[in-house]
């Protein structure tokens, strides 16, 4: 008579085991153990080396759909470039000096060096926020340095050690916003917080690839080697290359909203939709211009400063004299400005539209301000520009002031409040801050007597 079953899982939950325990009349006892009929083939034990444990439970959906096709064509056109270099720097040439081919790498490698840390120092905070962008601009960047490595050899031997610094420079700034991207990618991808194993199966992924890239390559510039095949097959390998990894990124479905995607969350919440991260993912850009609001036509509205100084609001409220370089504040003061933020985390003004320029918003953040304020203060942005270019309404413009503030304000309060709930059911996360791009600064607003 059986009287207890145990059932062994793996990761991803399938059952590799149950074990029933058993007593006969005489009151001894015995396990039984019963395999599952579906035994993994070859082919899946072989996968399962490269692939995540408990995949495709253990990563989002949109996991598989980055690396392969695109990491394979690189490697060939990698190799198409590398011959280049060496007739570049004298193989096959009797008059060609070691020294100078050393030299060359050793200034290459330097500038390279230098302007990765004058890259990271400059974009370091907006890689995670436009993570999909950089990762994306990191291949191009690579395949620009492919091109020139190809032309190389077509300069002066004096000019060739511009070209290719150029080159590694560019390949420089490739590792950098490639390596920092893909950590933030990773991430998202780990739904059970399986990051380094995740990040150690795709360098698996990425290592047999390369391989066989190799592989394939060594035969292709083999047979590939009059000026015209090289750039027939080169742009061929490069427009694969961009093309599919532009398809990866598109697929990625990020669940932290930076300025784009809080943009469009905010139109499609005026119409009492709440957009799921896939949704979104289709029709927001890869690139797109930093501090940018857009209506929900998709056209330029004006442009936004997220952690803005209280300088940057006194430009837009007051006159400052050339000479004595004192402010002169007019019917709107500081303290008028300040009052209906007063139990916000957050201030915002806007610079009025002149013949030529765009509306220019700015928002400052006050100490102890989290994502969700920021969430709500680019929503605000957004709503105060339409209101006064007149967009939201259809009017001309509603002359903005401070009663339009207070009532875009009020108007994003309420949106924020009932959809709040529904966005992160959806799986929206509105905890991790993803709509600063610069090193931010805070505030502490005191009231003196």
């Amino acid at each position: 008579m059986a009287n207890l079953e145990v059932i062994e899982h793996d990761d991803a939950g399938n059952v590799t085991m149950t074990y029933v325990e058993s007593t006969n009349d005489q009151g001894n006892a015995r396990v039984d153990l019963v395999r599952p009929l579906q035994i993994k083939s070859l082919l899946q034990r072989t996968l399962d080396v490269f692939l995540p444990a408990g995949y495709p439970h253990s990563v989002t959906s949109d996991y598989f759909e980055w690396d392969s096709l695109q990491a394979f064509s690189s490697s060939i056109a990698g190799l198409l470039s590398s011959r280049a270099v060496l007739s570049s720097v004298g193989v096959g040439d009797a008059t060609a000096s070691p020294t100078a081919a050393l030299l060359l790498s050793v200034v290459e490698q330097s500038v390279g060096r230098v302007i990765t840390i004058l890259f990271a120092y400059r974009f370091g905070t907006s890689l995670e926020p436009e993570c999909k962008m950089y990762r994306l601009l990191a291949d191009v960047l690579n395949d620009f340095a492919f091109v020139l490595d190809c032309l190389s050899p077509a300069f002066p031997k004096p000019l060739r050690v511009l070209v290719l610094t150029f080159a590694g420079l560019l390949r420089a700034l490739c590792g950098v916003a490639a390596g920092s991207s893909k950590a933030s990618l990773s991430a998202h991808f780990a739904k059970w917080g399986n990051l380094g194993e995740l990040n150690a199966k795709d360098s698996s992924q990425e290592t047999v690839i390369s391989l066989l890239g190799m592989l394939v390559g060594s035969q292709v510039v083999t047979y590939v080697t009059s000026p015209m095949a090289t750039w027939t097959t080169l742009m061929l390998l490069l427009a694969i290359h961009l093309e599919t990894n532009r398809r990866a990124v598109r697929a990625v479905s990020m669940r932290t909203l930076n300025r784009q995607r809080a943009g469009i969350i905010y139109h499609h919440l005026r119409r009492d939709y709440v957009p799921s991260p896939e949704e979104v993912a289709q029709t927001e850009w890869i690139f797109e211009w930093d501090g940018v609001m857009r209506p929900a036509d998709g056209s330029l509205l004006g442009h936004c400063t997220v952690d803005a100084s209280i300088s940057d609001l006194l430009s837009s409220i007051a006159s400052t004299h050339s000479s004595t370089k004192s402010t002169t504040l007019g019917s709107t003061s500081l303290t008028k400005l300040l009052l209906p933020f007063a139990a916000k985390k957050y201030i915002l003004w806007y610079e009025p539209r002149t013949i030529g320029r765009q509306l220019k918003v700015s928002i400052a953040l006050k100490q102890g301000a989290e994502c969700i304020d920021i969430i709500a203060a680019w929503w605000h942005a957004i709503a105060m520009a339409e209101a006064v270019t007149g967009i939201a309404t259809g009017n001309a413009g509603d002359g903005g002031g401070l009663s339009v503030l207070e009532k875009t304000m009020r108007d994003v309060d309420q949106l924020l409040q009932k959809y709040r709930k529904p966005l992160e059911d959806l799986g929206w996360d509105l905890k991790t801050g993803a709509l600063e791009t610069r090193s931010g600064r805070r505030l502490d607003v005191r009231k003196l007597s």
